[in-house]
Parts: C-alpha cells; sequence; structure tokens
C-alpha cells in the first residue's frame, strides 16, 4: 500500500507538473475565477472535517481505481493533444477521486466525494460554454434593466444588450453579465448550504437559490448603473462607482441568500439531533 501511494504521487507530479501552475496562473489572470484560490483549502478542510468517517468506514481497495487513474491519464492526454485545458484540469480530479478508490475502496471514496467534488469549482470552463452561459445572462440583465429603468419613468432604448439614454449608451459587457458574482455566489452557497443545513434536498435548494439570486442582483445592478447615468452622467457608470457597486451588490445577494434560508427554515425546520447532555452530577449530604 504503501509502495502503491508512493508511485501514484510521484505520478501525479510528473504528469501534472504543467497543468496545475498554468491552472492557479488562471485564477491570478481571470477575474472570473479569483476564488479559485480559496477552493482547494476549503476542499482539504472539508476531507479533514471527514476524517473519523473516513477511518470508520469499511477499508478495501478496488482495481476499479486504477482503471479511474489509468481514465483521467487518457484523458489528460487528450487535453493535451487537443490543446484542451479543461480536459487536462478535470483529469485532475478524476485522478484524486481513482487514488482514492484504489488505495482504500468504495465506501470511503463515498465519505469522501463532497470533497473532491467541490474541486471541479476551482476549474474554469471552457470558452464556449462560458460564452453560452454569459450571453445569456448579459440581454437577461439589460431588460431587467430597461424595465426598472422605465419604471423609474427615464426614457431608454434597448438594442440587444445596449441601453441608450438620453446622454448616453450603456452597454453589459461580458464583464457585467453577472456570471462573475453567479460563478462565486454559487460556490459560496455550496458552502454556506453544507455548514447551515443537515439536510442533503435543503443544501441542493440553497445552491440552486444561488442562480436566481445573482441574476436579479446583478440586473438591480444595471438598472441602478442605469439610473446613476441618467442624473450624474459617465462617472456613474465607470471607475471607482462601478466597482463599488459590484462588491455591494455580491454583499446585497449574499444577504438575500441568506434570507431566503431563514425563510427555509420558517416553513421547515431543520430538526438536528440534539447532542448528548452532560451526564448530571449529583452531590450527596
Amino acid at each position: 500500500m504503501v509502495v502503491a501511494s508512493a508511485l501514484v504521487v510521484a505520478g501525479r507530479a510528473v504528469f501534472y507538473r504543467d497543468v496545475v501552475p498554468e491552472l492557479v496562473r488562471a485564477w491570478g489572470t481571470d477575474d472570473n475565477y479569483s476564488h479559485g484560490y480559496l477552493i482547494p483549502p476549503i476542499a482539504a478542510y472539508l476531507a479533514w472535517e471527514r476524517r473519523r468517517k473516513f477511518m470508520e468506514a469499511p477499508e478495501g481497495s478496488s482495481l476499479f481505481g486504477l482503471v479511474v487513474v489509468l481514465g483521467s491519464l487518457l484523458v489528460l492526454a487528450l487535453g493535451v493533444l487537443g490543446i484542451e485545458l479543461f480536459l487536462t484540469r478535470v483529469s485532475l480530479v478524476g485522478l484524486l477521486g481513482g487514488t482514492v478508490l484504489f488505495l482504500f475502496g468504495w465506501a470511503r471514496l463515498r465519505v469522501m466525494v463532497f470533497p473532491l467534488a467541490f474541486l471541479v469549482l476551482m476549474i474554469p470552463l471552457p470558452q464556449i460554454v462560458f460564452n453560452q452561459i454569459a450571453f445569456p445572462l448579459q440581454l437577461i440583465a439589460s431588460q431587467f434593466g430597461e424595465a426598472v429603468i422605465r419604471a423609474a419613468d427615464i426614457p431608454v432604448l434597448r438594442e440587444g444588450n445596449v441601453l441608450v439614454l438620453a446622454n448616453m449608451s450603456l452597454e453589459v459587457a461580458e464583464a457585467c453579465s453577472g456570471i462573475r458574482s453567479l460563478i462565486s455566489l454559487l460556490t459560496l452557497a455550496i458552502v454556506f448550504g453544507y455548514i447551515g443545513d443537515t439536510r442533503n434536498w435543503a443544501r441542493v435548494l440553497i445552491a440552486l437559490s444561488a442562480i436566481p439570486v445573482a441574476v436579479i442582483t446583478n440586473g438591480a445592478r444595471v438598472a441602478g448603473t442605469g439610473i446613476g447615468a441618467h442624473y450624474y452622467g459617465a462617472a456613474a457608470a465607470e471607475g471607482f462607482f462601478h466597482e463599488f457597486s459590484g462588491w455591494l451588490v455580491f454583499v446585497a445577494a449574499f444577504a438575500l441568500m441568506l434570507l431566503l434560508h431563514r425563510l427555509l427554515l420558517l416553513v421547515a425546520p431543520d430538526r438536528r439531533t440534539p447532542p448528548p447532555s452532560a451526564p448530571a452530577i449529583v452531590t450527596a449530604g
């Protein structure tokens, strides 16, 4: 077992010597995935938290894990040959899962499924998939902004993802589509759901709530930017105020998600098993 573990670790270091540095570099250069730095430490914490269950689960190596490892290496090779970074990075998660299965068996792998799956959030989406998500979000944000701006009795004309005001035009660019806050908020929702609730269905619901919350709050940001631009000009749509509104909207989105969780607890309370009480101390005399 020790020899097999050493071989797996050595093989991972050799085969992924370029993949991991490139992945870390992507976190630093792509603002949409700057949260990637936090994913491995959080996954490591989740795995450490499950260490007792892991040790209590029956141990037994599985040869199928070796098949998963070899399959992951094949995916790595295909990704390298096809210059497809997504495949090379996903294969790393597959390799880790296959390693656990090969060395420790199915029971212990099941204990570690969530921390391993959580690592997928650190991998940037393929550009073609990213664009398929970002552009509809741009249109939704611009439509939402147009509706709110009109409701504020401000004349506006929308042409695709461009809002034409009386004094200027606002383009809801890819960076303003909300996909950045959606990815970050989804990651935060998964962690929050795991910590804040014990029911799997509630955790899934909390994670899914991040999608409409991110869309609504980003649409509100676009609308606020349009209203501000109408009254104060271009200064309200660029520079410090634009960046600050992004942070403010993210905080508002997280607060809204907390509110939704509180409402969920009111409708369907989380009946946790109370911890055993300390034995009573009886004094004689």
